[in-house]
């Protein structure tokens, strides 16, 4: 990933953070076909530190864990929080016309060795760990046991676990740390005058990452 020293996150916990907030993942894996992708929804455990490790699971069908040989390298990309940025938002704009529109976002890299886990028992825990984290704070949280059990295991059947030990974590927290204080503050304002769930998000962040 291209990555400006400006642009650039290092703290651990913030990456795992955004994980955590953004677990639909897209997994990158070479095979005989090529270049493979694949949208998955990973949980994030901080076992081993310092970058923890991603477990989930994929259909029988997915030829992801019968590509992956013992030592597969994949690349995971959590994507975070973005926006699109018009150089009409700037307060330099209407000095010298200077700017050009830009994409502001967040993004996590994970590098990592993934494992197959053809297991029941690890596949089932998995699951309800998924679960539980996603239902939490729900009304009515669902639980894998309020299914039939002979309909779950038909399921758990159907899947085998995957798990990614992280060696390596990226992040790009790309939030205008690049433009004037004018221009940032130009643009938190025009970003919160949209008053979008998306805008607003935006602006929190340039105000987090700004230049004091």
């Amino acid at each position: 990933m291209y990555l400006p020293k400006h642009f650039a996150e290092t703290d651990v916990a913030a990456m795992h953070a955004l994980m955590r907030a953004h677990p639909l993942a897209t997994v990158v894996h070479s095979g005989p076909q090529g270049l493979g992708a694949n949208h998955l929804p990973l949980h994030l455990s901080t076992e081993p530190a310092p970058n923890g490790c991603l477990q989930g699971h994929v259909a029988r069908a997915n030829t992801l864990w019968k590509e992956a040989g013992p030592d597969a390298q994949v690349l995971v990309i959590f994507n975070g929080p973005e926006h699109y940025i018009s150089p009409s938002s700037y307060a330099s704009k209407a000095r010298d016309g200077r700017v050009v529109p830009t994409w502001n976002y967040v993004a996590v890299h994970a590098h990592g060795t993934l494992r197959v886990i053809d297991d029941a028992a690890w596949v089932a825990a998995q699951m309800q760990a998924l679960t539980s984290t996603h239902e939490a704070g729900r009304a009515a949280p669902w639980s894998v046991e309020d299914a039939p059990a002979d309909y779950i295991e038909r399921m758990r059947m159907a899947v085998v676990g995957i798990e990614i030990v992280v060696s390596r974590l990226e992040g790009k927290w790309k939030v205008s740390q690049n433009q004037p204080a004018e221009n940032q503050e130009s643009l938190v304002a025009a970003l919160e005058a949209d008053d979008n769930e998306q805008s607003t998000t935006m602006a929190r962040l340039i105000r987090q990452r700004r230049r004091p």
